[in-house]
């Protein structure tokens, strides 16, 4: 890609606010370097009329090379949709129809894609993406969330997949942590501008994501993080990899906003339950009642979100010798005191049976070692 069209690209990733589906359908038929021109004359296709109301406020304000220049200077890149490691694949579901429920009009088809991304980091953005799982939950967690999250990141982390989230504290950047503690890769994707870490105590762990990972922005340096930038951050969670797993969330979290967006694309929502007095477990609840996937293991999650054939295995169930024991039998052995042993007439009275059927299964649990005979007395056998 020359100069020129990276410098279109550029323009155009600050020249609306994303998501701008009309911006992105102009330049998916036009190409970048013209769909940046006509925004620059002001003259547009006839059906792009919404183009120009969703360009008119910046349109005049071209940083593109001031933008490019900055962020190669923190180490970074501009990845578009003509760069070999554009996830495509991955951005496919935000180009589906919204259905009737969310806030817009019915018939209408809003494309999510984002117009360009501002990278920095070490891994490809394609790669990262293709065997990956967002966790996302609350920024207050109990230690029990803490731990949920450390155990499932560093689990799932070993078998391969990248961790997803959105940098922030709690649950988010428990998640990053683990992965780097295993050694695996994550992404962070961030509300703002790439020269603004947000939040600042995280700073530290953005640079160490971005040494094996990549950290992940929409827009272009110098962008303020605000409210329905990080409601915009969410939508990419949420739809950009195989699953999103929600660990801890209270009932106003944003966490379900991740949610919600994996759930009208089509990508699979898992949620981890908790104790019904916490705050923290309303959301995972609701999603749980509302059709998400109950996960209690790492194992779970990638049965959901992994490759075909990867099913979690049974959980492994202690045997205890009195298991197979039903009817009669089970009752003679129940009738059998804990210290002490009992005749023959005393066994019967307590289980409710003939002597001579007592006298039977007496035989059959001394053969299978459950009992032993003490003189005239029967007794456990432990």
């Amino acid at each position: 890609m020359n100069d020129d069209v990276r410098r279109a690209w550029a323009y155009l990733s600050r020249v609306a606010e994303p998501p701008c589906g009309p911006l992105v359908a102009l330049i998916d038929l036009v190409g970048a370097p013209e769909a940046a021109a006509m925004v620059r004359r002001r003259e547009f296709p006839e059906g792009f009329e919404a183009v120009a109301d969703a360009t008119t406020g910046r349109a005049a304000a071209d940083r593109a090379a001031a933008d490019l220049e900055h962020v190669a200077h923190l180490g970074g890149r501009l990845v578009t949709p003509d760069d070999d490691e554009w996830p495509e694949y991955r951005f496919q579901p935000m180009a589906a129809r919204i259905p009737p429920e969310a806030p817009h009009h019915e018939d209408e088809v809003r494309e999510l894609r984002p117009v360009a991304l501002w990278v920095i980091g070490e891994g490809r953005i394609d790669e990262l993406l293709e065997r990956s799982v967002a966790m996302v939950g609350t920024r207050a967690p109990s230690s029990y969330g803490e731990r949920v999250t450390d155990d499932f990141a560093g689990d799932l982390s070993a078998e391969g997949f990248t961790i997803v989230s959105g940098g922030a504290y709690g649950i988010d950047g428990a998640a990053h942590r683990a992965a780097l503690a295993a050694e695996g890769r994550t992404i962070a994707f961030v509300a703002g501008g790439l020269d603004r870490p947000y939040p600042a105590g995280h700073a530290g762990l953005f640079r160490r994501i971005a040494e094996s990972g990549v950290v992940v922005s929409e827009y272009p340096p110098g962008t303020v993080p605000g409210r329905h930038r990080f409601l915009n951050r969410n939508r990419i969670v949420g739809t950009a990899t195989g699953g999103v797993v929600v660990v801890e969330a209270g009932f106003r979290s944003g966490t379900r906003n991740t949610a919600t967006w994996a759930g009208r694309r089509g990508v699979p929502v898992c949620a981890v339950p908790g104790p019904v007095t916490a705050a923290t477990s309303v959301t995972c609840h609701q999603l749980i009642r509302d059709g998400a996937r109950l996960v209690s293991r790492s194992s779970e999650v990638i049965e959901e979100v992994g490759r075909i054939g990867e099913l979690a295995l049974e959980l492994e169930v202690p045997e205890r010798p009195t298991d197979g024991l039903e009817g009669p039998a089970l009752r003679v052995h129940d009738a059998l005191p804990a210290r002490s042993g009992l005749p023959v007439s005393e066994i019967a009275s307590i289980a409710g049976l003939p002597a001579r059927a007592v006298m039977m299964q007496l035989a059959v649990l001394e053969t299978k070692g459950l009992i032993r005979r003490d003189g005239a007395l029967w007794r456990l056998a432990n």
